[in-house]
């Protein structure tokens, strides 16, 4: 392979300290460093070396603690590949170090012949969902792994959909018949065998019982299947089971233009509305080099904050309710309803705008929209107090949260927790303070943080946050600044109306951009965003095209889920729902 480069001293910034450590480690010649459009330090590494280097960085002073991400790309119709190792399929690794503020990306480049690679389980724990969805998507198998299944598709399923020869539409498929016979292999598929999962299913003295918790359950949040293993009311072990709410999100962003796929990510979490085209929109403008205008990103930082706290607001009152207490979701109800007024007379819609543009928002912010924001965060801040008092100082409630569920840092992170989980436990880590992107840097708000990392924690920093992002939303309503609402630039989608009707170049390009969407820059980028319920991000891969190469999707809900067993094994069953009413999860975020 070639060298990192021809003086790993030049390379800028503190971000690539990496580099540099791993080039002094390994030798130059072991790495390949890869420029990105991101800056996120990028390395290619020899398959037989990548076991050795995944242990250096998580035991490299201050390490990388997380596995953030880990998922694969299909190379073989990729064209803009210009220095790039022989590949016809790439596996990614993104570490994330806290303590350096920093991430790093690796890369190793496989054939399709030899689609093999060693398990990270033995260096981070939550690998192991993470190399399942590899093989189920793109069927490269991980050496080592203890339990390589399919995680998001129906075990009988055929294929693997990622691959870029495998068809993308309903359409392009024979159509499909329901059999008997078929009907009942996808039922006997679906039986939970425990030896399958290294249960026993008994021991000398006594049976233990499986409990099928899910996927229609209220309590579960949505299609979310967990098998309880149980001995009487205790847990003794449990299996998440994801996948029902599966669409095939990452598939849909390669037949869709730039543009087009913007109302996609509003369903990823369908709480989070326009918090979802933040992650996107801003990593397509690093591949384009749009800089949108200063009016752009405090109009977008307030809806964001917008849509955390109407996250938020469901999250309390399903929180309380999953413990006993009723009433406080429909007072809640009302709240929402009051921000989604706001957010409807803003975007022209409630749940989902899909409102964000490349480069600017939809239009701009109509006349009277100040009042509406200041009568909402006059209205909320005494209905939290509310909330606080009747609920959450409740000692019903208080008993039943306090000390359930607790993690520490330390294993928060083994497990990539993030976003309000990971800052119960004490952490200070908010990417809006420590990574600022969209103006944030220019706001003063809080880090709600506390220290048990329980059900109750959960709940109180996420209330405290509500607080916080009204701060922020009074900020941008009293310093929103003059300005365009979008920026002027040919790859923004669409640009403003008075000029198309001005000037002709103007014109055509709107014309191309709505036909047949932007042709982004190849090369690759991706932004990473503190969303409703930890960090989400968008890794794009563009090649020239009108549509996306490859679209990763990074979300929070997804490892927080994996986590589960680690944490309430030996708790009882009442403990395991409170437990899943304080992850705040969203089935579609965790499914894409």
């Amino acid at each position: 392979m070639a060298e990192v480069a021809t003086n790993t001293e030049a390379l800028p910034g503190s971000d690539y300290e990496i580099v540099r450590e791993l080039s002094a480690r390994f030798g130059p010649s072991a790495l390949q460093f890869q420029p990105t459009k991101d800056d996120v330090p990028t390395l290619w590494v020899p398959r037989a070396q990548l076991f050795e280097v995944l242990q250096f960085l998580r035991s490299v002073p201050r390490p990388y603690v997380m596995l953030y991400d880990l998922s694969a790309v299909d190379e073989r119709m990729r064209k803009h590949r210009h220095g790039l190792p022989a590949a016809d399929f790439t596996v990614f690794y993104h570490l994330l170090s806290i303590d350096r503020n920093s991430d790093v990306r690796i890369k190793v480049a496989l054939g399709f012949d030899d689609l093999h690679m060693p398990t990270a389980l033995s260096i981070w724990p939550n690998a192991n969902w993470y190399e399942r969805e590899v093989w189920d998507l793109f069927g490269i198998v991980f050496d080592g792994h203890p339990h390589l299944q399919r995680i998001m598709l129906p075990r009988t399923w055929q294929g693997h959909p990622l691959r870029k020869d495998y068809p993308a539409r309903a359409t392009e498929f024979d159509p499909f018949m329901l059999t008997t016979a078929r009907q009942d292999a996808e039922q006997e598929a679906l039986l939970f065998r425990p030896e399958e999962w290294g249960m026993k299913r008994s021991t000398t003295n006594e049976d233990f019982m499986f409990l099928n918790l899910g996927p229609n359950h209220p309590s579960a949040h949505g299609a979310f299947r967990i098998v309880l293993q149980l001995d009487g009311e205790e847990i003794v072990d449990c299996v998440p089971d994801i996948g029902y709410h599966h669409r095939g999100a990452e598939k849909m962003a390669e037949r869709q233009s730039w543009h087009s796929y913007i109302p996609y990510t509003d369903r990823i979490d369908y709480l989070g509305g326009v918090m979802n085209n933040l992650p996107y929109v801003l990593a397509v403008e690093k591949l384009a080099g749009i800089k949108v205008p200063q009016r752009v990103e405090v109009i977008r930082v307030m809806m964001a904050e917008f849509f955390r706290i109407t996250s938020h607001l469901l999250f309390l009152g399903t929180y309380i309710q999953d413990f006993g207490g009723m009433s406080p979701v429909f007072f809640i109800f009302t709240d929402r309803m009051k921000a989604y007024d706001v957010i409807e007379a803003v975007t022209g819609f409630r749940m989902h705008p899909a409102w964000y543009r490349i480069g600017g928002v939809a239009h701009d912010l109509p006349k009277g929209w100040e009042k509406l924001v200041r009568d909402f965060i006059e209205w909320l801040p005494r209905r939290l107090v509310e909330y606080e008092k009747a609920a959450m100082k409740n000692g019903i409630l208080r008993a039943r949260a306090i000390g359930v569920a607790a993690y520490n840092t330390k294993e928060a992170l083994e497990w990539g927790v993030t976003g309000p989980g990971l800052r119960s436990t004490g952490l200070d880590f908010d990417l809006r303070k420590a990574r600022p992107y969209s103006g944030y840097e220019n706001f003063e708000f809080d880090i709600p943080l506390a220290a048990n990392g329980d059900a109750y924690d959960r709940g109180m920093v996420r209330i405290e946050e509500m607080r916080q992002s009204l701060r922020i939303i009074e900020q941008c309503m009293n310093n929103m600044p003059a300005g365009p609402y979008k920026a002027d630039h040919p790859l923004t989608t669409p640009p403003p109306k008075e000029q198309t009707l001005q000037h002709i170049e103007t014109l055509i390009t709107h014309f191309l951009s709505v036909s047949w969407g932007p042709i982004m820059p190849h090369g690759e980028a991706s932004q990473m965003i503190e969303a409703t319920k930890g960090l989400n991000s968008y890794y794009l891969t563009s090649d020239a095209s009108t549509m996306s190469y490859r679209t990763r999707i990074r979300t929070p809900s997804f490892p927080h889920l994996q986590q589960i067993p680690s944490v309430i094994r030996g708790s009882m069953v009442a403990d395991l729902i409170a437990y899943l009413a304080s992850i705040d999860f969203v089935m579609a975020d965790v499914d894409r």
